[in-house]
Formats: C-alpha cells, structure tokens, sequence
C-alpha cells in the first residue's frame, strides 16, 4: 500500500495560528483574546474558528501594545520562537508606533503608572493619612 500525500492547508484556525505564532501561551488564552474583541482579521471582528490564509492582515491588540501582521504561512503545530517568526511579517508602521509607545512609557515617571493594581500596605497608610480629617 502506498501512503498518500494529503495536500498541504491553505488555511488554518485563527486561534490555533495565534497558538503557533506564539502570540498566546495556550489556545485557551487566544479564544479568549479573540472572542474580547482583542484580535480582528483583516479589520473585522471574527471568532477563533474563522480561518486565516496567507497575506490576511491580523492586528493583535495586548495591552499598552498593538501589533499589526501580515500572515505568512501556517503551522500544524507549535515551533520554537525563531520558527514562529517566520509565520509573520510586522509592518513597519506597528514597529514604528510600538517603539515610540515604548520610549513613551520608559519615560514616564514610576508614581504615575496605572498598571499598579491592588495598593499595598504602605499605599493604604497614605491612603487614610491623606484623606483622615485631624
């Protein structure tokens, strides 16, 4: 018996490529990206399930950056990081502006960031000691 070669996909699953392409850690963590609205495909909101082909044009949004992609092939499974680049080309205008947001942000001063979350206890101190009325 012979073995047959099947035909090589021309399309894949959006959240298995952001899988492969080591945009997200796990599937589960790119479903989620793409059904908050967080990933659009060729500037339209899809599901994971929607198919993605090359040259179709991914913007990937994760917080304070946005990537803007364009698909160059496909992968049936997950490769080391230096393979996963090879799936994609960045323009150069989302370098441009994520480097920009990133000199933006390292010259922010440390007190005025918002990505802090929960005050700790110090925070707290200064918190009441600011606001109590003595």
């Amino acid at each position: 018996m012979a073995k047959q070669e099947l035909p090589e996909e021309s399309s894949q699953r959006l959240d298995k490529w952001l899988w492969a392409a080591r945009f997200y850690k796990t599937r589960s963590l790119a479903v989620e990206a793409i059904n908050g609205g967080k990933v659009h495909l060729n500037h339209h909101r899809v599901k994971p399930s929607r198919t993605v082909k090359p040259s179709d044009i991914l913007t990937v949004s994760k917080p304070p950056y946005e990537h803007i992609v364009i698909v160059l092939g496909l992968a049936k499974q997950r490769r080391p990081a230096s393979e996963a680049q090879l799936l994609y080309q960045e323009t150069e205008d989302s370098i441009a502006k994520r480097e920009q947001l990133k000199l933006q942000l390292h010259d922010q001063p440390l007190g005025f960031r918002h990505d802090k979350g929960r005050p700790n206890k110090r925070d707290r101190r200064h918190i009441i000691k600011f606001t109590r009325k003595d």
